[in-house]
């Protein structure tokens, strides 16, 4: 895939966990957006696997966003997660697409219930 070829056309919502006191002496996680980027979205391969209800279907997608400075904010970093409406993307790695560093690869994969 080239530079060229990248077709930005899907807005996506980043966001990072944050732990969050549960007023128990515990915590809980909670999911903060860290703003919105636009996204080309690219399905790959997708298996079975086992969750903790049961069966979840596990499909892979390859996510490319405009790059941005390794720290900043709007740079995915494996852990956060991407938002599409009812859909969730997490983010398992994050690298620059080419050489010039204009775009990045996001290696994410969508789990739903079997």
């Amino acid at each position: 895939m080239t530079a060229q070829s990248v077709s930005l056309n899907r807005r996506l919502i980043l966001e990072a966990p944050v732990q969050v006191a549960d007023g128990s002496g515990g915590f809980d996680e909670v999911w903060q957006a860290l703003g919105t980027l636009w996204a080309e979205i690219r399905p790959r391969s997708g298996r079975v696997a086992t969750g903790e209800a049961g069966a979840v279907s596990v499909s892979g997608f390859r996510i490319t966003v405009r790059a941005a400075p390794v720290g900043h904010s709007s740079r995915p970093v494996p852990s956060q997660r991407f938002v599409l409406g009812a859909r969730t993307f997490r983010i398992e790695s994050v690298t620059e697409q080419e050489p010039r560093g204009l775009y990045l690869i996001c290696e994410a994969e969508e789990e739903l219930a079997a």
